[in-house]
């Protein structure tokens, strides 16, 4: 007499979608596109893709900390500046190798970022955000009356430090871009690693509810102030490269809310905040729109402010939030997924 097969279900830990393997493998091919550039390309055009990779990790940096942890800031161009004259000062007062005082502008970014918050994080909401920009403010208008820093006119590094990093312009242009790809993939790198972490759960718990994360035994002032500093390094490293690149600091140049934080905003609003891909989108849009309009003088600012407008009306979410929640899109997962499968006496198919 025969029986039947008896069947089981099974599930498996889905960490990865088709959708985004195949743009992994297109990314790679991508990516060795541009590292192969220098040798193929122009000058103009690997300038532009720099600034557009320090731009990218910017608005990642920035997504992280508002889109996932809540933590609105319009004063993160602050650890721009401090980033910057960090590597200024180090360089040409102690004489540290600019590439490695690179590295200390995001540690002293980091540093600085633990008193600051001890004062920010008293404020709620749009306080929050005002206070921010106040203290951005306040280290500009510091760091104008210290002479030593140049005052409010600024100064550039010195040909003995700009010959350091490399003997020629076309080797020290090249150096640049491959740093500038560098520092962008190691940040979008870091964020969705730590996203798929569990402070990237703790995260998502305190986007959808800070009230109920908390009753879970999340520690949400621990976990806010752990991506804050973080943030704050990573962007106080992007401060010191950028500067380093344009061998002049100033400070009407290195905590300017328009350069660092609000085009950062519009990218990232744009193209979907809370979203990896949200970024990357609103960074193609403020590019191709400001290569097309940048001859129209101030109508190019009044038209991203158009846009901006009109895609937080009609798609709140962002343009990236809207079609991959239509299609269920997902280029990089985060979260993981139960995939149920059955199976038949309990061995796997």
């Amino acid at each position: 007499m025969s029986t039947a097969p008896a069947f089981t279900t099974r599930f498996d830990v889905e960490r990865s979608t088709q959708l985004s393997r195949v743009s992994a493998v297109i990314a790679c091919l991508g990516l060795a596109v541009l590292i192969s550039l220098p040798w193929w390309g122009e000058t103009g055009t690997m300038r532009l893709i720099a600034e557009m990779a320090y731009f990218l990790a910017l608005a990642q940096l920035w997504n992280l900390l508002a889109g996932y942890a809540g933590l609105v800031s319009v004063g993160q161009q602050v650890y721009v500046g401090i980033g910057g004259y960090v590597l200024f000062a180090t360089s040409d007062w102690y004489g540290v190798h600019p590439l490695l005082a690179i590295l200390i502008s995001g540690v002293a970014a980091a540093v600085i970022s633990l008193p600051m918050a001890l004062i920010v994080f008293r404020l709620r909401g749009a306080y929050f955000a005002v206070g921010t920009w106040v203290v951005a403010e306040i280290f500009n208008l510091f760091v104008a009356q210290v002479p030593q820093l140049g005052g409010g006119s600024g100064y550039s590094l010195t040909p003995e430090i700009v010959r350091s990093v490399a003997a020629d312009r076309a080797g020290r242009e090249m150096l640049m871009y491959w740093m500038a790809l560098a520092i962008s993939i190691a940040v979008i790198a870091f964020v969705y690693m730590l996203l798929r972490s569990r402070h990237g759960l703790a995260l998502t718990a305190i986007r959808d509810s800070e009230a109920a994360s908390e009753s879970l035994g999340v520690d949400t002032y621990r976990t806010k102030l752990m991506i804050y500093v973080v943030t704050a390094l990573c962007t106080g490293l992007l401060g010191g490269f950028i500067f380093l690149q344009k061998l002049r600091i100033s400070p009407e140049a290195a905590f300017s809310i328009n350069d660092w934080t609000v085009v950062v905003i519009f990218m990232v609003v744009i193209g979907g905040i809370g979203t990896m891909e949200g970024p990357i989108i609103g960074l193609l849009i403020y590019f191709a729109m400001r290569e097309m309009l940048a001859d129209y003088g101030s109508w190019y600012l009044i038209l991203l402010g158009i846009v901006a407008v009109a895609v937080m009306l009609t798609a709140r979410e962002g343009i990236w939030g809207l079609i991959g929640k239509r299609f269920d899109l997902h280029l990089f997962p985060v979260r993981r997924r139960l995939i149920q499968r059955p199976d038949s006496d309990g061995k796997p198919g």
